[in-house]
């Protein structure tokens, strides 16, 4: 496919989406025609799903019925969004994709790990990342970051320490298996600093200087 599909992950307040968006400028100002979207959402249906994932009214969500709902946000943003964007030779930057669902959903909520990794394929038509971004943070620090947010937390920012440092766990035990598509960065240094160390990773993909 002639488009490059590039996903930032991490647990919640480790600055991935303000790096999404950056990313997604400093490619257009490069030349590429760059696309930003974020999961789930980047759809009208999948924003309506968002809304229901995050909201505190759903609190009596089980576990497989959130899988479920991720996996249909993400496969009518991958059938509207995604694929005719990389088709068309599109960057697509994308703030989340299957590997949170993998790491919430699977490792700290307990599901099975296959059972997840077929419903991500069969969601995404087998699309996968060709360069995944984790921004790593211990989970202590990213909850002390949260409590500093104007915002309110959502449904899954709420959850207790356990459960953040279970999903950071994940995410690193997927970055070991997939030394290739991840690259990790540190979360823990400021915002420029990430940045830079992002672009040079990016720099190195698309050969820029």
């Amino acid at each position: 496919m002639p488009g490059k599909l590039i996903s930032l992950e991490g647990i919640d307040n480790t600055g991935k989406s303000t790096q999404a968006r950056r990313l997604s400028l400093y490619l257009k100002r490069k030349g590429f025609d760059a696309l930003l979207i974020r999961e789930p959402g980047g759809t009208e249906i999948s924003e309506k799903i968002r809304r229901i994932l995050l909201s505190h009214k759903s609190g009596s969500l089980s576990p497989r019925a959130e899988l479920l709902l991720y996996q249909a946000a993400r496969a009518q943003l991958v059938s509207q969004i995604i694929l005719p964007a990389l088709k068309l030779g599109k960057i697509v930057v994308c703030d989340r994709y299957y590997d949170s669902s993998t790491a919430y959903q699977g490792y700290a909520r307990g599901l099975d790990l296959k059972l997840v990794r077929d419903l991500n394929k069969f969601a995404t038509g087998g699309i996968a990342p060709d360069l995944t971004i984790l921004i790593d943070l211990p989970a202590q620090l990213a909850l002390k970051r949260a409590k500093g947010n104007l915002k309110s937390p959502d449904r899954l920012e709420k959850e207790k320490l356990r459960f953040h440092e279970k999903v950071r766990a994940g995410y690193l035990s997927l970055a070991k298996k997939e030394p290739a598509r991840f690259k990790i960065i540190k979360g823990d240094e400021g915002i420029e600093k990430i940045w830079q160390k992002i672009r040079c990773v990016v720099d190195k993909m698309f050969k820029l200087k």
